[in-house]
C-alpha cells in the first residue's frame, strides 16, 4: 500500500528536529521525506493537517502479560511486589489469562503511540503459556521483541519457541542473571542465548552497590560481557560500571516510575547517556505504575533537570531512537529515516492543554497525554485511526481482561 502523510509537521529523532514535510510510505517504510511530496499514481492521502508526525515510541522494558493486574500495587516496595505479583498471583495464571493480559497490554501500548516493545514474559509456566504470549502479540499488530523467560531453559524448547515468531515479533532471552540465581544456572540461560543467536534483556544492577559489582564481574569473567544485551534497572551501577557497559555495546533501560516507586533507587538516564550507552525507557509492570510513554517522559525529563540538566529534546530521542537502539531495532524504527520502517504517530495539537504547541517537542515531552494520539502505524499499516483502535473489539478484549484480572485477584 502506498500512503501519502501530508501535510503534517515531521518531527524526527536523529538528530531531534520539526519542520513541515510530508511523508511517503510505500510497501511498509518511509519512501520519502519532504515539503509537498507530488502524491503518487494509486497513492491513498491521510491528511496530517495540524498534527506532529513522528517515528513510534518504543518501550524497551515492560511485562505486558500484567495487564490485567493493573494498580493492584500501589505504594508497594520491590519485596511486596515480588511476593505479590511474581509468589501468589503469576501461579495462577492459566494459558487464557496470558493471551488476554498480552493482547490487552499490547493494544494500550498501541493506543498510547507506544509501537514497539520488550516484552519481557517471565510467565512461561508451560508450552501453552508461551503459545498464548505470541499469539497475542501477533494479534494486536504491535512490533515486538519477545523475552523469553524459563527457568532453566533447554535448547531444542527454546528452538521451538524461536521457530514460532517471525514478522513483527522476534525474539530475545530474557535469563534471570546472576544477581536472581546462582552462578552456574545463569551460565546455562546465556549459553541457550549463544547457542540460538539470540539478543539478551537482563535485570541486573538494580539491586544495590555489591551486586551490581558482582553480576558485572560474572559477566566479564564468562566472556559475556558483550553487544546485544539490555540492562535493565541498572540503578546502582557506577560511572565506571555505566562506562563498561557502553564500551561493551550493552544497552540500559530505565523505567523511571517503577524504579523510583519500588525504591530501587534514583534512575540513571542521563548517567546513562553520559557513560556513552544506548538508553531507552520502559514501563516495567502497571501493577504500581502507568503504562504510557508520555508519563515516562515527563518522570524521566523531572528527574534528570534536578541532576543532569537533560532537556526535552534528549528525553524525547531516548523515548524513541534510543529506545529503538536498546531494544536491537535501531536500524529498523525509531527515527523517519527514509528505508526504515514506517512505524509512525501522528499527534493532535487542537486539544485542551496542548494547544498553542509552539515548540513541538517541548509540547510533546511536557504537555500531551494519550488523548492525542490521533494515528498510528506499524510498518506502514494503519492500527488507529481518528483516536480508535482498528481490527480489535476493545470492548470485548476489556471485559475479558477484566474478568481474568478479577479472577487471579480473587482465587483462594
Amino acid at each position: 500500500m502506498r500512503l501519502l502523510i501530508r501535510g503534517g509537521t515531521a518531527v524526527d529523532t536523529d538528530p531531534v528536529s520539526a519542520r513541515a514535510a510530508d511523508v511517503l510510505v510505500e510497501d511498509g517504510r518511509i519512501a520519502a521525506i519532504g515539503p509537498d511530496l507530488p502524491p503518487p499514481a494509486g497513492v491513498e492521502i491521510l491528511d496530517a493537517t495540524g498534527m506532529f508526525v513522528l517515528p513510534g515510541f518504543v518501550d524497551t522494558h515492560r511485562h505486558t502479560w500484567q495487564a490485567g493486574i493493573r494498580a493492584l500495587g500501589p505504594d508497594i516496595s520491590f519485596a511486596g511486589y515480588l511476593e505479590l505479583v511474581l509468589g501468589t498471583l503469576a501461579p495462577r495464571y492459566q494459558p487464557d489469562d496470558v493471551h488476554v493480559g498480552t493482547l490487552a497490554g499490547a493494544l494500550e501500548c498501541l493506543d498510547a503511540g507506544i509501537t514497539t516493545v520488550v516484552d519481557w514474559s517471565h510467565i512461561q509456566h508451560t508450552p501453552d503459556h508461551t503459545a498464548a504470549a505470541l499469539d497475542a502479540l501477533r494479534q494486536s499488530g504491535i512490533r515486538a521483541v519477545f523475552g523469553y523467560c524459563v527457568s532453566d531453559p533447554d535448547v531444542a524448547v527454546a528452538r521451538r519457541v524461536l521457530d514460532a515468531t517471525g514478522g513483527l515479533v522476534t525474539m530475545a532471552m530474557a535469563p534471570f542473571g546472576p544477581e536472581i540465581i546462582d552462578e552456574e544456572a545463569a551460565l546455562r540461560e546465556w549459553r541457550v542465548a549463544r547457542e540460538l543467536d539470540l539478543p539478551v534483556t537482563v535485570h541486573m544492577g538494580g539491586h544495590g552497590a555489591g551486586s551490581a559489582e558482582r553480576g558485572l564481574d560474572f559477566l566479564s569473567r564468562n566472556g559475556l560481557l558483550s553487544p546485544r544485551t539490555s540492562y535493565a534497572h541498572g540503578n546502582s551501577y557506577s560511572d565506571d560500571a555505566l562506562a563498561r557497559i557502553a564500551h561493551s555495546g550493552g544497552a540500559l533501560s530505565v523505567s523511571p516510575i517503577v524504579e523510583a516507586e519500588l525504591g530501587l533507587g534514583a534512575p540513571i538516564t542521563g548517567r546513562a547517556l553520559a557513560a556513552g550507552a544506548p538508553t531507552g525507557l520502559g514501563a516495567d509492570t502497571v501493577v504500581s505504575g502507568p503504562g504510557d510513554m508520555f508519563s515516562l517522559m515527563r518522570a524521566a525529563y523531572a528527574m534528570e533537570r534536578l541532576r543532569s540538566g537533560l532537556t526535552t529534546r534528549d528525553i524525547l530521542g531516548v523515548a524513541t531512537i534510543g529506545g529503538a537502539r536498546t531494544a536491537g531495532l535501531g536500524d529498523v524504527v525509531g527515527s523517519l529515516a527514509v528505508g526504515k520502517q514506517a512505524d509512525l504517530v501522528l499527534l493532535r495539537t487542537d486539544l485542551p492543554g496542548v494547544a498553542p504547541a509552539h515548540d513541538p517537542v517541548g509540547a510533546i515531552v511536557l504537555s500531551m497525554d494519550t488523548r492525542a494520539v490521533d494515528t498510528v502505524l506499524v510498518g506502514g499499516r494503519i492500527v488507529k485511526q481518528d483516536g480508535r483502535l482498528l481490527d480489535h473489539n476493545v470492548t470485548k478484549v476489556l471485559a475479558a481482561l477484566g474478568e481474568s484480572g478479577m479472577r487471579v485477584a480473587t482465587t483462594a
